[in-house]
């Protein structure tokens, strides 16, 4: 997965915001939500994502598997990444 060339990304106190710079939106990402997007875009598939999470936060796997395939639907409809 990767952002589209048009999306910025700035780490604020509280995670992450991602900036679609063709309609001036943006989504905040906290620190959960930050941990598996930087994984996603370091190459790693779902299943390593959730890896990720629940090495990172006491969360169990199926809330975690939850949680990434939900942000991961929400960057896809954003259109904020390419696969």
């Amino acid at each position: 997965m990767r952002l589209r060339a048009d999306v910025s990304v700035a780490d604020t106190d509280y995670g992450q915001v991602l900036l679609d710079e063709r309609t001036g939106r943006y989504w905040q990402l906290n620190p959960t939500g930050v941990v598996v997007v930087r994984a996603l875009l370091d190459g790693a598939d779902e299943n390593a994502a959730v890896t990720a999470l629940t090495s990172t936060y006491e969360v169990e796997e199926a809330q975690a598997r939850e949680d990434v395939t939900a942000l991961v639907t929400g960057l896809r409809t954003a259109g904020l990444v390419t696969s």
